[in-house]
Parts: structure tokens; C-alpha cells; sequence
């Protein structure tokens, strides 16, 4: 079963694509955006635990294929991930 991890971040809204952008660069996938009681937004997103299973198959399935990359959005197929 695959675990999760979250977070909070507020959006300016002069800037949203950009913020979601760089978040998602790095693995996380929105999930929500509410407004709080300031009026501001916040998007709640999530990404797969590090050394969850699915994550740690995927990680040795790119890494006997020889595509092995730490950095976000590298490997095989990234070109058209986003």
C-alpha cells in the first residue's frame, strides 16, 4: 500500500501556475485548494513517501533499466512528464 506525505502551502494569485509548477517539479500532485478565513488560498498536496512500496519498486524497476536519476523530472521519459 502506498504511503503518503502532505503539505500546506499558501498561493498568490498573481503567481499560482508558477508555485504549482515548481511543487510538482519536485513530485508533489495537487490535491485541493481552499480558501482560509483571511481570504487567502492554500493548496494541499501529496507524493509518495519516500521507501514506500510502490515508490521502492519503481525506484529498482528505473534502476535495472539504467535510467536512475535522483533529480526531479530526470530519467527516461521525462521530456513530456508535464
Amino acid at each position: 500500500m502506498t504511503t503518503w506525505e502532505y503539505v500546506t502551502t499558501p498561493l498568490m494569485i498573481h503567481n499560482t501556475a508558477a508555485i504549482l509548477n515548481n511543487w510538482g517539479s519536485d513530485g508533489w500532485e495537487l490535491v485541493q485548494i481552499v480558501t482560509n478565513e483571511q481570504g487567502g488560498i492554500v493548496a494541499y498536496m501529496k507524493r509518495p513517501l519516500q521507501g514506500s512500496e510502490p515508490a521502492a519498486a519503481a525506484a529498482s524497476a528505473a534502476a535495472a533499466a539504467g535510467s536512475w536519476n535522483s533529480e526531479p523530472g530526470a530519467g527516461a521519459g521525462a521530456e513530456g512528464a508535464q
